[in-house]
């Protein structure tokens, strides 16, 4: 293709085949003229040409590439042309073209009289990447925002719309609260007067009247030309561009969360954007439900603890006084009657303490310290009514984070819970060396064979299949004497390190309880 001024049969049916091809061809001699060009090469190289360079109705074969496309000498087209002639090895590469707005995929074939160039307008495909990257950024940002616990949920709220607004690319981002027929503007991002933190208008006068009227998002791209013209909202805020959802907390209506410019947009909102906006919308709704369920909790909390600190201190004292009376009492008597009281007195003071610890232990662990489970598990045994039981630690050192003193609450349960329940091992001496009598329960401490836990066993009657998930619920136990709180108490204190507990069978017959989830120290 070198500009003969006759073609053979075979060149023209090779032209007419170019000229039908959708990329853009043309080819060039030695010189940088233009020797031949298909339909779509003509049209892009007449774009590029100066109005001096060719004319209308003129064709752009016989001009010269350099000296007809202004500034095409700064161009990396020139670059690549010339490496292409010089080395007389094709070039591929993508390049954009400024005054054409237009991104070009180029593969280039040298030969000693010329190359041959295609050209493929690949703007839209580079339009679709540069919008799949920055939808990337703005979801990896989102994610940063709302993972970060150091912020409130405001602060959450007011980052999550400036990213939107920028993401959009609009101006004005706000979070409403509808009530009593108003809008309220609880947080924003935004440049409008009327869409800052606390300002409010009747609800008939705002977009979001009609946002929490639908199931899906409400999309405004030119209001003055959808319709809105007249209406009290437009005449409001004057806004052309809006997008917004509407925002739920608990199936019930909160509000919306709405991103809107004074200017029309020009385009519609992509899916990509429309499902980023709902996105938004969800991440906001959970958090206020998440908000509310938490308050909620601490309020019930709050009315637990008290009410556990007002009926401990109304048993304590009349317990304190009976307890008074009956040392009295078995000085003056050898009374059968005494020891059975004894117990009693004893239990209700376990009851209180157990309802005390059972209220107090709701709180999450929100700063666990490195903590050596097995010489927590030796302490915690020492001071527990073990009876003739047996303690032993299969592992030397296992660091994890934790509370210590509620993992020793924790512990010392477990460890009272095996030793009520009787055994029917034979209580020979441990591996660590800990010994504490006779014919008693045997309870072993170890690792979980995963790693990422521990366990508390013993040799016991064990725990019926059918019963192992009741054993942690409130009031449950089989003793007579049992208060029904320890396993709770276990249970909750398992909850509130975030960490997961069952029960299940030892290798002797006896209970076996797995703590998992814990990090190591």
């Amino acid at each position: 293709m070198s500009g003969h001024p006759r073609a053979s049969a075979s060149d023209q049916d090779l032209q007419a085949v170019l000229d039908r091809m959708a990329d853009g061809f043309f080819a060039l001699d030695a010189d940088w003229t233009v020797a031949y060009a298909n339909e779509q090469g003509r049209r892009i190289l007449r774009s590029a040409m100066s109005d001096g360079a060719v004319g209308p109705g003129e064709s752009v074969e016989g001009r010269n590439l350099w000296d007809s496309i202004p500034g095409s000498t700064e161009t990396e087209f020139h670059e690549q042309y010339h490496r292409a002639m010089e080395t007389q090895e094709p070039v591929s590469f993508d390049s954009y073209y400024e005054p054409l707005d237009t991104w070009f995929e180029a593969r280039v074939f040298p030969s000693e009289s010329g190359l041959s160039v295609y050209l493929r307008d690949v703007t839209e495909q580079r339009e679709l990447e540069r919008r799949q990257r920055e939808s990337l950024r703005a979801i990896q940002r989102l994610y940063a925002v709302s993972s970060d616990h150091e912020r409130s949920f405001e602060e959450k709220v007011e980052a999550i719309l400036t990213l939107g607004c920028e993401y959009l690319d609009v101006p004005n981002g706000f979070l409403t609260r509808i009530a009593d027929g108003t809008q309220h503007v609880e947080v924003s991002h935004a440049e409008h007067p009327l869409l800052q933190p606390g300002k409010s208008c009747p609800l008939d006068e705002a977009y979001c009247k009609r946002t929490i009227e639908r199931d899906d998002l409400l999309t405004v791209v030119n209001a003055s030309e959808e319709g809105w013209t007249g209406d009290p909202a437009y005449e409001t805020f004057g806004l052309e561009t809006y997008i917004g959802g509407k925002v739920e907390v608990d199936g019930e209506r909160y509000g919306t969360l709405c991103f809107a410019a004074t200017t029309p947009r020009g385009e519609p909102f992509t899916d990509t954007q429309r499902t980023f906006v709902e996105l938004l919308t969800r991440w906001v709704s959970y958090e206020l439900e998440r908000q509310r369920a938490a308050a909620r909790l601490e309020r019930e909390r709050d009315r637990l603890e008290q009410f556990a600190s007002v009926v401990s201190h109304d048993l304590r004292n009349p317990l304190t006084a009976a307890r008074g009376r009956l040392d009295l009492l078995a000085d003056e008597t050898d009374s059968e009657h005494v020891e059975p009281i004894e117990r009693s007195l004893s239990r209700m003071e376990t009851l209180i303490e157990d309802l005390l610890t059972l209220a107090r232990e709701g709180n999450d662990v929100d700063d666990p310290k490195p903590v050596d489970l097995a010489a927590l598990a030796r302490d915690a045994w020492e001071t527990t009514d073990d009876g003739d039981g047996t303690l032993s630690v299969t592992v030397d050192e296992f660091e994890i984070l934790a509370d210590e003193a509620r993992l020793r609450q924790l512990l010392e349960n477990l460890f009272r819970n095996s030793v009520e329940h009787g055994s029917t091992g034979s209580g020979t001496e441990s591996a660590d060396g800990v010994e504490h009598g006779g014919e008693g329960v045997t309870i072993t401490v170890g690792a979980t064979a995963s790693g990422d836990g521990f366990y508390v066993a013993d040799d016991g009657e064990g725990i019926p299949e059918s019963e192992r998930e009741e054993v942690f619920e409130t009031g449950y136990t089989t003793t007579s004497d049992g208060t029904g709180f320890g396993l709770n108490i276990v249970a909750e204190i398992v909850d509130a390190h975030g960490w997961s507990v069952r029960a299940v069978e030892s290798a002797e017959g006896g209970a076996r309880f797995e703590i998992t989830g814990v990090d190591p120290a």
